[in-house]
């Protein structure tokens, strides 16, 4: 069920959108998942210590790139564009931006990208510390989920405000936009917390099968109740398609493990399926988020549908 029009500000807030500002936030976005990318590849051809230094490699800006060097600080000049494209974009919301809850953001993205930054270099100076290797990996995951809900909230369609659903199934359409990214986030730790062998990897087998079902389900959920709803199809439809592809990479990252671990080399597959893996779960990780976004916007609870009196009412 929906309550039909929007609201009477969308108006004033599509005057406030900025095309150029918006692309940006795409470009950003992009050269965060290349970065995650950076990241994986560094842990899957075991390069995490190749350069024993921080901030410098070797006492350099530019060290030889060869062998595990060319991931590790590969990985580091990713990040530092990385950081320089943040602190753009902070400082364009900033002096462009009207809704100071964006604006904030803005800067919260920028201080989220130095954190990931310390603590990259922690990994480094303490010799991969697994606590904080884990750390470091679910934040570099958060920072891109960020970077993609910055997508939205800079687009037209979210300024032209919400297309009013009522959430009256159970569980709550609302809870599990909050619920189903955090089970997420924990398979995501489970994950690193197996590449930097401070778990085994059943833990991180039957997270997938905890975590698919309830992506599935909301999903599915989702668009068995709101089938004429667009953004929120959408975001239903990407994320059953992206939870199919993880568990086809799932799959594939533990048979090359596997056949490594017999032959005891480091093939082209599994550095490949890794990476992949690692990735698509970050893209994972944001597609839900930016779903639950979508959520909590378009659809609210009956009991506010009825406290705003409203009334006229028509089929999702």
């Amino acid at each position: 069920m929906k309550v039909s029009g929007r609201s009477e500000a969308a108006g004033p807030r599509l005057n406030m959108y900025q095309s150029w500002l918006h692309r940006y936030s795409y470009f950003l976005s992009a050269a965060t998942l290349f970065l995650i990318i950076a990241g994986a590849a560094v842990t899957s051809n075991e390069a995490g210590l190749s350069v024993p230094d921080w901030p410098l490699s070797y006492g350099k800006v530019m060290p030889e790139m060869k062998d595990g060097v060319f991931y590790e600080h590969g990985h580091r000049m990713v990040a530092t564009t990385v950081g320089f494209l943040t602190t753009v974009f902070a400082l364009w919301v900033g002096f462009t931006e009207k809704r100071s809850w964006v604006k904030r953001l803005g800067f919260m993205a920028l201080g989220l990208v130095i954190f990931q930054g310390i603590l990259g270099g922690l990994t480094v100076l303490y010799q991969l510390p697994k606590e904080v290797s884990i750390a470091h990996a679910c934040t570099a995951q958060l920072f891109f989920s960020l970077t993609v809900l910055f997508t939205l909230f800079l687009s037209r369609e979210w300024m032209s405000g919400p297309n009013v659903v009522v959430d009256s199934g159970f569980p709550s359409f609302r809870g599990m936009a909050i619920g189903v990214p955090l089970l997420v986030l924990a398979q995501l730790a489970l994950g690193a917390a197996f590449r930097h062998k401070a778990a085994g990897v059943i833990p991180h087998i039957i997270g997938a099968i905890v975590v698919a079902a309830a992506i599935l389900y909301y999903a599915i959920s989702l668009l068995t109740q709101f089938p004429k709803h667009g953004p929120i199809n959408r975001g239903a439809f990407a994320m059953i398609g992206i939870v199919c592809v993880q568990l086809l990479l799932g799959v594939a990252a533990y048979m090359t493990r596997a056949e490594a671990t017999e032959s005891r080399l480091i093939s082209p597959a599994l550095v490949l399926a890794t990476v992949a893996h690692t990735a698509v779960g970050a893209v994972a990780l944001a597609s839900t988020i930016y779903t639950g976004a979508l959520v909590r916007f378009h659809i609210q609870p009956a009991a506010s549908r009825v406290a705003a009196g409203a009334t006229t009412v028509t089929t999702a």
